[in-house]
């Protein structure tokens, strides 16, 4: 397994990640599944169609619903889902995050509450490793603390320490792990999450600290929770220098297509977020021409499809008029075309974005599709 840099155009790279479900063409976007499904009806049959490169599904909701340990008997989750290719695990670190009011952080881990049953549930990384090599994923994420992006330096140093000491613990565990008889995918990949809020010395200082520890691949935390996209993008100037160039760089949680963009020109090669799925269950788009609300009147008699140069299944056939229709008649399937085109456009986007670095024309293809979407219908 390695980590391919291509060609650079600035700090924009083009690589290939080298897996033991495949090689993963970066920069890419993860398309993600929280229960190893993508919300809306879409089938790993069509992620294939629309160009899905990597499935995220989450360690904490698995662990919870149906039970990792099911999922290891079943025979992991690539054979539990029909999926073939790369997945990737978080490792349930976020939720320490947003479920704040259940939960209680100690050096050991963190216990918290389940948000379906109630249940205690204790997690720290150790107990993180083993849930995610039950599910077989292709990469891991290490088991961290998403602080919140504003707190205080007194409250993110010592959280940044406790996440390289579990940093440290998840990669002993993680060697165990894949050494074990019966752990069905031996070659699992563990990837660090830098964190530090909008704290730069301490991002930088972290940085340094994991880098050193040999990863196979980077992650930047703790972002797109609260802070401007300004800050986010000097973060990410910051601490871009200080993660090693021939690992990939993941981006976590982000974002919209212009966020996406401008971290492509600083370095990043690896997203995810919910925002294509999440925007298409309630009737957004995207387009190259900005986002579209398909609940608003004017597309009633709109015989277009969401765009005409796409070539998703839903514009290869159906109408704005139709799909909105749908839409308000709350038929599934209406919902279903619009994550299907999100996702879609996501995919080629990343596509086009691989291909203008490699042909040293970034800057241009990246000022081009923001003034594209200004140019609101």
């Amino acid at each position: 397994m390695s980590y391919k840099l291509i060609t650079k155009d600035g700090s924009a790279k083009r690589g290939e990640f080298t897996t033991p479900h495949g090689v993963i063409q970066t920069p890419v976007f993860m398309n993600v599944g929280t229960a190893a499904a993508i919300k809306g009806a879409v089938s790993t049959e069509d992620l294939q169609t629309i160009g899905t490169q990597v499935e995220l599904s989450n360690t904490y909701h698995l662990h919870v619903r149906p039970g990792d340990e099911v999922v290891k008997k079943l025979g992991g989750l690539h054979k539990f889902m029909v999926w073939d290719k790369p997945i990737l695990t978080d490792s349930g670190g976020f939720q320490v995050f947003s479920l704040a009011g259940l939960r209680k952080i100690k050096e050991e881990g963190v216990t918290f509450h389940s948000h379906v049953d109630g249940r205690l549930i204790f997690m720290g990384p150790e107990e993180s490793m083993q849930i995610q090599s039950n599910l077989a994923s292709t990469i891991a994420m290490a088991f961290d603390e998403c602080a919140p992006a504003k707190a205080d330096r007194s409250y993110i140093q010592p959280s940044v320490d406790r996440t390289t000491r579990w940093l440290e613990r998840c990669k002993r565990e993680m060697h165990r792990l894949n050494s074990l008889e019966d752990t069905i995918n031996k070659q699992q990949m563990l990837f660090g999450i830098n964190q530090g809020g909008v704290i730069d010395d301490i991002r930088i200082e972290h940085a340094k600290r994991i880098a050193d520890m040999d990863l196979d691949g980077y992650a930047i935390g703790g972002l797109a929770v609260g802070e401007t996209h300004a800050e986010m993008y000097r973060i990410i100037e910051s601490v871009i220098p200080y993660l090693p160039e021939n690992k990939p760089t993941y981006l976590m949680g982000v974002g919209t297509p212009a966020n996406i963009l401008e971290a492509v020109e600083r370095g990043v090669d690896f997203f995810d977020c919910v925002y294509p799925s999440r925007n298409g269950r309630h009737g957004h788009v995207y387009t190259n021409h900005g986002k579209l609300n398909l609940f608003n009147a004017k597309y009633e008699l709109d015989e277009r499809p969401i765009e005409e140069s796409c070539g998703c299944p839903a514009c290869r056939k159906y109408s704005r008029a139709y799909i909105r229709h749908l839409l308000k008649a709350k038929e599934m399937l209406g919902m279903r075309f619009c994550v299907l085109h999100n996702l879609y456009f996501y995919n080629n986007m990343m596509s086009e974005i691989r291909e203008a670095i490699e042909e040293h024309r970034y800057s241009e293809y990246k000022r081009q599709k923001l003034e594209g979407f200004q140019n609101q219908e």
